[in-house]
């Protein structure tokens, strides 16, 4: 479970998409985020480091689906932090399901 003390970060992979959670560790390119949602589609934002700053200006036309408890990634090859504001838009944005 992710603490006080864990960052809320972004994370691009080179073949597993964008995920956004609580850094748990980091190991050269693996990395393991808790409370992590996949960043399948976003809206509201020209890049993943204006996301990262400024959050999403469009939550409802966003596609991030439900968060995992955690999830270990591999070939991370971008790990942006978060700013809280953007943390709380990322946050906010509905679930998606199909």
């Amino acid at each position: 479970m992710a603490d006080n003390q864990s960052k809320f970060v972004i994370c691009r992979t080179y073949s597993a998409g964008v995920f956004a959670g609580f850094l748990e560790s980091r190991d050269g390119k693996e990395v393991v985020l808790t409370k992590a949602r996949r960043l399948w589609r976003w809206y509201g934002a020209a890049s993943l480091s204006q996301l990262a700053m400024e959050g999403t200006k469009q939550p409802k036309d966003c596609k991030f689906p439900v968060a995992v408890d955690r999830v270990e990634l591999t070939e991370a090859i971008e790990i942006l932090d978060v700013t809280p504001e953007a943390q709380k838009s990322i946050e906010e944005v509905p679930v998606w399901s199909a």
